[in-house]
C-alpha cells in the first residue's frame, strides 16, 4: 500500500511538474478581429462630398453621420480617421476586416495611396499605412502636426508576459521601391522597400505633480517583415527584460523620449508625451504598448500594395 502511495505521489508530482511549465495564451480583447464598428461618414464637398465607410475594431455596430469614435469597451486603435481640418471632413482608411475562412475574419492592413480631388480640378495623392494600436486614436483630427499627439498609446497591463502571440501573414510587392506622396508637389519614388512591422512595450509609468508622464522600460520585442508569407499561426514575438539596445537587431527599438515619445492621457485628460528615462527589469508594469503596421518608415512614404494580415492577438504567459 506505501508502494501504492509513492508511485500515486511521484506521478502527481511529475504532471504538476508538466504543467508549471505549460504556456497560457491571454487573448487580448476583440484581438480574434471577428467583430467590427462600420462608420459611415460624409466628406466636405470641396473634395467632392464623398459618403465613405470607415471601420474599427470592436463590437458588432454601425454609425452614421460625422461623430467623434471612441472605444469604449474596445482596447483597440487605428490609423482609420474622421479628420475636420479648417472645417474640411476628410477621412482615411487603410485598415479593414478580411475574410479569413467561413465566418473567421481577421485584420487587413494596407499600404495604400488616397486619392483626393480639391474642387473637382486638383488631384492630390497621399501615401497611408494601416496601423492598429493598443489605445485611441483622438478624434477629430484638427491638424497633421505631430501625428502621435493624437495618439492614446498602450493599455493599462500589469502582467510579465514571455511574447506576444499572433497569427500573420504578408503579401509584399516585388519591388524595390516606395513611394513619397504627402498630397503636395509631384510623388516621388525612393529606392528601398518598405516593410511590415511589430513592435510591443511592457512600461512602469507615473505621473509627476505638473502632469507630466514618465516610464521605464521594463520589455521590448520586435519584428520587421521584408517579404511574402503565407498564414503563420500562433507566431511568438519574445520580450526581452531589461536593455536590449545593445542586443543584437533590436537597436531600432530604444527608449523613446522627447523627440519620439508616445503619448497619452494624464489623470487630468491631457494628452502628454510618454517619456521613457532608462531600463527596468525588475519594475512592475503598469502599461503595455503594441502596434502593427504595414509600414515602417516616415509618414507619407511606402510601398503602394504591402499588406499586413494579423489574427489571434495575445500573451503568452
Amino acid at each position: 500500500m506505501k508502494r501504492k502511495v509513492l508511485l500515486l505521489t511521484g506521478l502527481m508530482s511529475a504532471l504538476c511538474g508538466m504543467y508549471a511549465g505549460a504556456e497560457t495564451i491571454e487573448k487580448i480583447k476583440f484581438g480574434d478581429f471577428n467583430s467590427w464598428v462600420t462608420r459611415h461618414i460624409h466628406e466636405s464637398g470641396i473634395i467632392g462630398g464623398n459618403k465613405r465607410t470607415v471601420y474599427e475594431i470592436g463590437p458588432t455596430a454601425t454609425i452614421d453621420g460625422n461623430k467623434a469614435y471612441h472605444n469604449g469597451v474596445s482596447p483597440w486603435g487605428t490609423s482609420n480617421v474622421y479628420a475636420k481640418v479648417s472645417g474640411v471632413v476628410k477621412t482615411s482608411n487603410a485598415v479593414y476586416p478580411a475574410v479569413r475562412s467561413g465566418a473567421n475574419k481577421c485584420a487587413k492592413l494596407a499600404t495604400q495611396l488616397e486619392h483626393i480631388k480639391v474642387l473637382g480640378m486638383i488631384n492630390m495623392d497621399v501615401m497611408v499605412a494601416g496601423s492598429i494600436f493598443l489605445g485611441e486614436m483622438i478624434e477629430p483630427i484638427s491638424s497633421t502636426k505631430n501625428p502621435y499627439s493624437k495618439m492614446d498609446m498602450g493599455m493599462a497591463y500589469t502582467k510579465r508576459p514571455k511574447a506576444l502571440v499572433f497569427d500573420y501573414k504578408v503579401d509584399m510587392p516585388d519591388v524595390n521601391t516606395r513611394t513619397k506622396a504627402t498630397g503636395f508637389g509631384s510623388m516621388k519614388t525612393l529606392q528601398g522597400r518598405d516593410e511590415a512591422v511589430v513592435f510591443v512595450y511592457l512600461q512602469h509609468r507615473w505621473e509627476d505633480a505638473n502632469g507630466n508622464i514618465h516610464a521605464k522600460r521594463v520589455a521590448t520585442g520586435g519584428r520587421t517583415f521584408k517579404k511574402s508569407s503565407p498564414w503563420v499561426n500562433g507566431y511568438h514575438l519574445p520580450l526581452t527584460y531589461g536593455d536590449c539596445s545593445s542586443k543584437p537587431g533590436m537597436g531600432w527599438l530604444g527608449l523613446r523620449s522627447k523627440g519620439n515619445a508616445y503619448y497619452a492621457k494624464n489623470s487630468k485628460g491631457k494628452m502628454m508625451p510618454v517619456i521613457e528615462e532608462g531600463w527596468d527589469a525588475n519594475a512592475q508594469p503598469t502599461h503595455v504598448v503594441v502596434m502593427m503596421s504595414a509600414g515602417n518608415g516616415e509618414p507619407y512614404v511606402g510601398t503602394e500594395g504591402l499588406t499586413f494580415y494579423v489574427d489571434n492577438v495575445g500573451f503568452a504567459l
